[in-house]
């Protein structure tokens, strides 16, 4: 190659690099982040457990954004095995994830769907703090605190049926 050629080359080869960095510019990577959902989470309370095998969590997860996502997973330093459990035909059943819909709401409660803890490492008693960890396909991680209620609580937001 000629002097000429190399300089040509070089000149193209820099102007390919350029163009693919500003496609990964920040303009695309804040129109992604104001897509992403946030979720906020009221109402979380957990009923005393009555021994170590098991206890439930219950919380309503709110999507204000217009982008839908999904709850996949919950983890707690209360248990190493927390699983998300739908209830339909009054059969409970784990799932893989739950609907979070676009300016709507998960509801987790008594009688519904719910979050399962198997093998507590501790039991927690009335009045305790347990942290939880939500985690979406979309949005970010979501720390929340359950309170410990009575075993008989259903929380704030019941509704005669």
């Amino acid at each position: 190659m000629n002097a000429r050629t190399t300089r040509t080359l070089a000149a193209a080869l820099s102007l390919t690099a350029a163009l693919a960095i500003s496609g990964c510019s920040s303009d695309s990577d804040a129109k992604a982040g104001a897509d992403k959902p946030k979720m906020t989470v009221s109402g979380a309370f957990m009923p005393e457990p009555v021994n170590d095998q098991m206890a439930g969590a219950f919380m309503v997860i709110k999507n204000d954004s217009k982008t839908a996502d999904k709850l996949t997973a919950v983890t707690s330093p209360l248990s190493d095995d927390l699983q998300i459990h739908e209830t339909k035909d009054q059969k409970m059943q784990q799932v893989a994830a739950m609907d979070v819909p676009a300016g709507g709401e998960l509801r987790l409660e008594r009688g519904g769907s719910h979050v399962m803890l198997m093998g507590l490492k501790s039991l927690p008693k009335v009045g305790d703090k347990v942290a939880f960890e939500l985690r979406f396909e979309k949005a970010d991680p979501v720390k929340v605190e359950l309170d410990v209620k009575e075993r008989t609580y259903n929380g704030q937001n019941t509704s005669a049926h």
